[in-house]
């Protein structure tokens, strides 16, 4: 059993309190920090080099969204899961375009957070259901209104699609050039082309389409 170690950045102690009570049940699961600023989870992600950061999106000193950025930009692996009390899309799309992996409402269950945990700890997305089902009624929509205006679906080619699911999967270029085994100047020309061809105009739009149109995997 391959155990995951925990940055845990929330500024309500009790919440705090609650969520380490909670995690040291399962036996995978080890809290190795704990942040009670977006300062503090930045400085910490260098220091413990966890597995999976959870992140609150509401912090002082530092947002979750800009914690997010900074620590990326020290460690582009890192692995953050966003947890917040506000799932509305543009809360979503601002922590996915910052790098987060997934995003979990405070009011989901304890189980849907331990398995986001260990999915984002694999490397994969994971998304809370109703996010997820938000997601792709988003995506369904945009498709049946470009159906409807006569515009055709847009084509990707087999290596688009290879670095669309990689992109939705939180994977950085430097990774995804050194799986697919191209550069990184082709990686960013795959991205931009992808974005012309849907009309998209950044990373979380991305991701929301690849879960939309099935390219990754996610419970709805």
């Amino acid at each position: 059993m391959k155990l995951l170690t925990l940055l845990l950045a929330e500024d309500h102690a009790v919440v705090r309190e609650g969520l380490r009570a909670f995690l040291k049940t399962a036996e995978d699961l080890q809290v190795v920090g704990e942040a009670k600023t977006g300062r503090e989870a930045v400085d910490l992600a260098v220091k413990l080099q966890p597995s999976v950061i959870v992140m609150d999106v509401a912090m002082p000193k530092l947002n979750g969204c800009e914690a997010t950025r900074q620590i990326l930009l020290d460690n582009p692996a890192a692995k953050i899961l966003a947890l917040s009390a506000r799932s509305d899309d543009e809360y979503v799309a601002r922590m996915v375009a910052a790098g987060a992996r997934g995003f979990v409402e405070k009011q989901s269950s304890g189980q849907i957070l331990l398995q986001a945990i260990r999915e984002v700890g694999a490397g994969k997305t994971s998304f809370s259901p109703a996010i997820t089902k938000r997601l792709v009624q988003i995506g369904r929509k945009a498709r049946q209104e470009g159906f409807a205006q006569g515009k055709p679906q847009p084509a990707l080619t087999p290596r688009e699609e290879e670095v669309l699911q990689l992109v939705a999967e939180g994977a950085p270029n430097k990774q995804i050039a050194s799986e697919l085994g191209i550069s990184i100047k082709t990686v960013d020309k795959h991205r931009q082309q992808m974005m012309n061809k849907l009309g998209i105009h950044d990373t979380a739009g991305l991701t929301r389409y690849a879960i939309s149109s099935g390219a990754i995997e996610c419970d709805v």
